[in-house]
């Protein structure tokens, strides 16, 4: 495997099966799971950490603090850290700040857009950004992929592409909503207007550049989790159109409780966002909701 790289996946959820699928012809794959699944052929961190050129975080935020903290010292000086996590832990902090504080100065970079895991799976196109802050990362991520169908474009702007690709779960529930209730397309042209707006303001007050949200970690994976039926918050908000109220969980929904509980934002200058939150807190009667913020909008 000429110019392969040494590749420790951490989390074998979709994420992970996924990148194993992109990348086993052409690297030399490590894969870790706290809780392995049979056949999965266990390896032992302290021994494949050292030797690793790239680690792939495919893993939710929460357990990426618990996860690197021990590992920190075992790290090369060359190894790149890559998270995909697309929300925020129980601090309230993105991916990227976990990894400030957690890894200084040691390579890493964020790997956000339209990467739909079964998508991967099946041969399909992907694309993403690269939020990092060195051409360097950016070059040998680009390498890791070069033989794959997920195409790269890298970012400096790591707060925009991160607040954009963690809002977008929230923004796309709304969607699945409109669906289920058949509110047809121009409803759907319509929150795709709405939610761009709002995420654009959030991004600016989060310390984000106003373009981000319209690149692939925002609008791109926006699209494409509002519109794909393999997408877990496209589903969420089709089950709280209908009612339902088991089994409401994700990455949006924690999103949601961790903005309330560290109150990151005023969300009353977010109209949109506002009726998707309470709607996930008591989703009863979702169709004369929407109306009535339709009907206030244009007031």
């Amino acid at each position: 495997m000429t110019g392969s790289f040494k590749v420790l996946i951490l989390g074998y959820g979709e994420m992970g099966h996924a990148m194993e699928s992109l990348l086993a012809d052409h690297h030399q794959l490590f894969i870790w799971d706290k809780f392995p699944p049979a056949g999965l052929k266990p390896v032992v961190l302290q021994d494949c950490v050292p030797e690793a050129d790239i680690i792939l975080c495919c893993l939710p935020v929460n357990p990426h603090r618990e996860v690197l903290e021990p590992i920190k010292p075992l790290l090369s000086e060359h190894t790149i850290c890559v998270s995909i996590a697309k929300g925020l832990d129980e601090n309230g902090q993105t991916a990227a700040q976990i990894f400030k504080q957690v890894l200084q100065d040691q390579p890493h970079a964020l790997l956000y857009g339209p990467m739909i895991a079964e998508e991967i799976r099946a041969g399909r196109y992907a694309f993403g950004q690269v939020g990092c802050r060195t051409n360097e990362v950016y070059q040998r991520i680009r390498r890791l992929f070069s033989n794959t169908k997920l195409y790269t474009e890298q970012s400096s702007d790591i707060a925009g592409i991160s607040w954009s690709v963690i809002l977008k779960n929230v923004y796309g529930m709304v969607f699945g909503m409109a669906d289920e209730l058949q509110m047809g397309d121009n409803m759907r042209g319509f929150l795709m207007v709405a939610a761009l707006h709002e995420l654009e303001k959030i991004v600016i007050n989060m310390g984000g550049k106003t373009a981000s949200p319209f690149h692939l970690a925002g609008l791109g994976d926006l699209v494409a989790t509002a519109t794909s039926e393999n997408s877990h918050h496209h589903e969420l908000g089709r089950k709280l159109a209908r009612g339902e109220t088991r089994n409401i969980t994700g990455e949006g929904v924690h999103t949601l409780q961790m903005i309330e509980k560290h109150q990151l934002l005023n969300t009353t200058m977010y109209p949109l966002f506002e009726l998707i939150q309470q709607i996930v807190k008591q989703p009863v009667q979702v169709a004369q909701k929407m109306d009535a913020f339709i009907q206030q909008r244009y007031e």
